[in-house]
Order: structure tokens, then sequence, then C-alpha cells
């Protein structure tokens, strides 16, 4: 198996009416605001303690660890979204605050090269003792990620140097030989870091190492079990006995899993490592559970908007077609690993139907996740909300019904702000062999790919999905002592929302070629102009009746994006409304919304409070209906304005 390559975010410039907003925003807000996040400058919020706990590391101050037990990841997932900042932006005074942070970070390192300041200042005798809870490799795992993308953005190797050393720790400690712990992450992160610092140095054993991770987990007598009877464990989030080997998706082999159980963040940074590893080392047993677990997520415990993991209590999968709505979890990082592992398994496959839903948990889930003005965040995700009764210390007590400045376990807006930064590598793919860009993603823009014998550009407008139309403008030259004349191909991909999908190749009609999802354009010259055309209209849509909770509801979409109703431009009471599915939908721009996307407006009826007295809860009277004219915008847009009810599902008038 050889993967499709993303290309170097330097190649992929976005100019996009719903994306670049916000990828602009990482740049200009979300990055100094997270940065004094991490230093406990943020008034009125919770304190990070990154920073400090750092500080605190290096002798620099005095004081014992504070914060969640994997609070460096945090520092670590602010390091690698600047990474991808300097890569498409150079700031010479954001990269030195960078290194500075960098140096800090090695002069908190112990000298056999460990690196995890809660067990540096609080439990020095007892590191690796806790593996199901400590996070130690799951931390280790994103400072390894921030490394590799800082030195392919700068080209320096101080960071990444420094997790060398700790991934090299890593190898020696743990493995299947004598004398080494035979143990594996509680939170998988590590493998997938590893095989990225294998890409880079072209070490060998850390792609090992992460295969022994994989390998081992879920076999023989549980690990986590029999390492709670160790002298030197002590348990930091649950009671010893307190453990479901499911939840840590550690039951069975990783090649036997059958269904997707278990922290959904775990899951899929465990699922992005399978295919990571099915792919290096042509595993196709590996890679058919990869499948397996992708079509379970997708098929049976996604939610219309991408997000995963519907449970409120511990942040699970729970059961197919359990898909509350809310109380739904549905937390920001668990989308984010769902659209990573969707693109691994695009570019492995070649397959478009995976990037249908990355698409889907981009566009709605993660961009939900975070306010236009980058200063607040939604780490948890739901289908509807009812001020009210979001009550602290309830079954509710998760849901918030405004965006949260920060955050005490604070990993959905870093992991946010790095994705967002690192949108390029989502947007097409190279298949160097074949000479073919994959574009997967309408977005404004250019690309420019190298080839063996050519040098493409491709030039895109459009505001797709919008009005279903899209060009794309090649530049193409052969590349200098080829030898061979220039013929990049194209491939494009057929949404599965887009309906009379058509091409236009400079004006004449292209009989489309289709593999897997994509149409081929062969022998493209310079000056080609590709125009698309395609129906993306406004439409509702039901779910599978076994969705409970949505059984005789419709929502409402348009290409990728889910839309929703809020209270600001409706009525109290959203769950009074009832839509036929065959009402007309208009829709309406205002330039001052988003860029101009449109909102929808359509009819519908509303159950009356007319007739009911103050006090009197329930009555024998007929129901009676009222005409309304509702409002609905994108979901990711929600929250933004004056705080008040949303809604997706609405119940469906027969």
């Amino acid at each position: 198996m050889k993967p499709l390559k993303s290309l170097d975010l330097k190649q992929v410039h976005i100019e996009d009416c719903i994306v670049s907003p916000y990828i602009d925003l990482v740049r200009r807000e979300i990055i100094p605001y997270q940065w004094k996040a991490l230093n406990d400058q943020l008034k009125d919020t919770v304190p990070s303690f990154c920073i400090r706990n750092f500080r605190r590391a290096a002798g620099l101050e005095q004081g014992g660890f504070e914060g969640a037990v994997f609070q460096d990841s945090d520092v670590a997932k602010w390091l690698e979204t600047v990474a991808y900042s300097l890569s498409v932006c150079p700031d010479a005074e954001l990269e030195s605050l960078a290194d500075q942070t960098i140096d800090l970070i090695g002069r908190a390192q112990q000298p056999d090269g460990y690196l995890d300041t809660y067990f540096i200042l609080n439990a020095p005798d007892r590191k690796w003792t806790n593996l199901k809870e400590g996070h130690e490799l799951y931390v280790a795992g994103h400072m390894i990620e921030a490394a590799v993308a800082y030195t392919e953005a700068t080209g320096k190797k101080h960071f990444l140097a420094i997790v060398t050393r700790l991934a090299d720790l890593i190898c020696n400690y743990f493995g299947p030989g004598k004398g080494q712990c035979h143990g594996y992450p509680g939170h998988e992160e590590i493998e997938l870091a590893l095989v990225r610092l294998y890409r880079i140095t072209g070490e060998r054993r850390y792609l090992d190492m992460a295969k022994y991770f994989i390998d081992t987990r879920g076999t023989g007598d549980n690990y986590f079990l029999r390492e709670e009877q160790q002298p030197l464990f002590r348990p930091i989030w649950a009671a010893p006995g307190d453990y479901d080997p499911a939840y840590f998706q550690a039951d069975v082999p990783v090649r036997q899993l059958k269904t997707m159980e278990g922290h959904a963040v775990r899951a899929m940074y465990l699922c992005c490592a399978m295919a990571d590893l099915a792919a290096e080392y042509d595993d196709e047993e590996l890679f058919r559970s990869c499948v397996r677990l992708w079509n379970d997520t997708t098929k049976r415990r996604m939610y219309l908007t991408g997000g995963i993991g519907s449970s409120g209590t511990g942040e699970r999968f729970t059961a197919d077609y359990d898909l509350p709505n809310d109380g739904n979890y549905s937390e920001s990082c668990a989308s984010i690993g769902l659209a990573q592992f969707g693109k691994r398994m695009a570019q492995i496959t070649r397959d478009a139907s995976y990037i249908d839903v990355v698409e889907r948990a981009l566009y709605n889930t993660v961009l939900a996740g975070i306010a236009s003005d980058g200063k607040s965040f939604f780490y948890v995700n739901p289908m509807e909300v009812w001020p009210a009764n979001c009550i602290p210390h309830t079954s509710r007590d998760h849901v918030k019904a405004v965006r949260q400045k920060w955050f005490g376990v604070a990993c959905c807006p870093p992991n946010i702000a790095r994705t967002l930064a690192s949108f390029g590598q989502y947007v097409c793919f190279a298949d160097e062999e074949q000479q073919r860009l994959y574009l997967n993603l309408y977005v404004g823009g250019e690309i420019h790919a190298c080839f063996r014998d050519a040098e493409l550009t491709a030039v895109l407008e459009g505001r797709f999905p919008e009005d279903g139309t899209f060009r794309i403008r090649i530049r193409q030259k052969g590349r200098e002592n080829s030898g061979e004349p220039a013929g990049a191909e194209l491939a494009l991909r057929v949404p599965d929302y887009a309906e009379d999908f058509e091409i236009r190749r400079n004006g004449t009609p292209v009989k489309p070629e289709i593999e897997k999802g994509y149409v081929l354009i062969r022998s493209l010259e310079d000056g080609d102009e590709l125009e698309i055309h395609a129906a993306v209209a406004a439409r509702f849509v039901h779910a599978n009746p076994q969705v409970r909770a949505d059984e005789g509801k419709l929502a409402l979409v348009k290409g990728p994006l889910v839309y929703c109703l809020e209270e600001t431009d409706n009525f109290p009471n959203l769950n009074a409304v009832l839509v036929s599915q065959d009402t007309s939908i208009t829709e309406e721009k205002d330039p001052a919304f988003f860029g101009g996307l449109p909102k929808l407006r359509f009819s519908a009826k509303a159950l009356s409070q007319d007739g009911w007295n103050e006090g009197e809860l329930y009555s024998t009277r007929r129901s009676v209906l009222q005409d309304v004219t509702l409002t609905a915008v994108p979901y990711f847009a929600w929250g933004n304005r004056k705080p008040g009810e949303m809604l997706v599902w609405m119940r469906e008038r027969l």
C-alpha cells in the first residue's frame, strides 16, 4: 500500500469564503490568545499552569505540578499550530517565541530523555507505573508531532533532537525483550507520532516501536489489570478495579475489533496509527480492521455533523444508532480524530467516500468548536440546546449554551487550532508515480504541485458548495531537464451531496471517467480551464429509523453544511416546530453573516401556547398549530450572536 501524499502547506494557498476567515484567525487571534491562556494571563478563566509547570520542571521557579496530568500536551499542540502557521506565513517574532518555548522544554527534559512535568515534579519515582491513566505516552506523542511539524516548517533541529532523545528512551524502555516493559498507552497518540518521527528521520526503530504498541494491545493477560497490582501503582482518575478494558480499546487485539468502542478520541488516534502501520507494513489484516471500524463508526455511530462519541459519561461510544441530541457529547477532539482517520484511509484507498465524511466533520463540528473571534470554544457539540436545563452537576453539566473562554481540561482549543492551521493537508493529495493531483475539497485558492516531469499549478475559484459552481485554471510546464513533456493529471472528487455533477474542459463537456468517486482529467495542458457545475440545493433529510432520537424528525442540509435553528432568529421553544419535507426553501444572503453564507428560510407550523393557563401542567385540550416562518443558519456558526436555544432535528409534519 503506497498512500497518496499531502502537499507541503507552502504549496496550498487557500482563499475561501468559509475556511479562510478561520485560518486567518489562527494567525491573528488564536495563537496569541492561546499563548496567554498557557501563561495564565486570561482574566476570569481557569488557569492553565502549562508554562508554569515547565518553568518549575526546568528549575526556574519553585512549586509542584498543577493542572490535568496531560497538561504538557497543550503546549505541544500550540507549538504544532505555530509550526503550520509559520509554514505559510513567516513571522520572525512568533518563531522567536516558539524557539524560547522549545528551549524551556529542553531545559525541563531529564538527562535520560524523559519529558513529562507531572511526573518530574510530583511523582519522579512513579514514571511509567500508571500507563492506563498517566498519559506519559500521550504527551510524548504530541511533543513528537509538534517537533516534526516545527522541523518541517523551519528546518531547525533543536526540538527534533529533544523528542528524539525521548523516543529513544521509549524504545529502550518498552518492548518484548527481557527486562523491558510490555505495556502500551492508556491514551493512544504515541503510535501515530512515532510513525511521523520515522518518516522524517528514517530511523526504523521508531516505526517498529509503534507497531509493537499496536500489536501487543489487548493481547494476553490485560496489562492495565496487572499494572494495578504493582507496588508503585497509584490511581490518578479512577479507583483501582474501576476499569473497563473495552473503554481503552484493550479488551481484544486490534485486528479482532468488530465495533468502535470506548473513549472516542482514544479510538480515533488508535485507528490513525493502525492505518499508518497497515500502509507501512502492507498489512492487509490490519487494514481490514481499519475498514471494519470506519464503517461501524460512520454508518451506525456518527452524527449528521460528523460528531462521534455520544455519551457524556466517559466521552465514549455507546451502542449502534444511540445518537441522542440534547445531551450528546461529540467532543471536538473526536471529530478531529475522525477527520485524521478518514484522511489516511482516503490516501491509502484513493476512495472519495472517505473525504465525504472528513468534509462533514471539518465543516460542522470542528468549525463549530471555535467562536468567530477565536476567543471562546466549545468542547462539546450537541445537536440541541435549551440553556435553562444545562445545569451544573446534572446529566447535562457537560453541555454549554455559550462557548467558554478556556477549560481546566483544554485539549480541544489547541487541537482545533492545529487542525485549522493545517487545513491545506486535507484539500488535496498527490500521486507522484501517476503525476496526478487529487482535489478533495473545493476551496478557493491556488495549489502548486511538482511531479517528475511537470510543475502543475491549479488556480481555484468559486463559492462551492454555496452555488454549485467551481472553476479551475491550469498552469503547467515541464520540469527542467526532465526530457519529457508535461502531462499531469487531475482527479476531481464527486461529493456525495452533489447532484448532476458536470465538468466542462475549455467549454466542452467531459465524458466522466470515474475511479472510486473521482473524475479523472488526463493529459492536462497549460491554459486548460475546467468548470464544475452541480446541483447543491438545500434539502431536508431523515435519519435511519433505528436512530430513535431522530424518528419522525427532519434536519436541513446544504452540501456538507448542516443547518440549525437558533432562538435569536426565531422564537423560544424551538422544539414546538413541525416541518413538512415538501416545504420550499429559499436562500437569504446577508453580507455581514459569515462572508455572505446563505441563511435558509422556510414555512412551518408550531404548537401554540395560546389557551394554557399559568401553572397548568397537563390538559386534555387539543393541540393548536400556528403558521411560522423559520430561519436556519449553518451549524458551525451557531452561538456567535445572542445566546439562546439551538435545534438541528425538527419534528416532521406528515
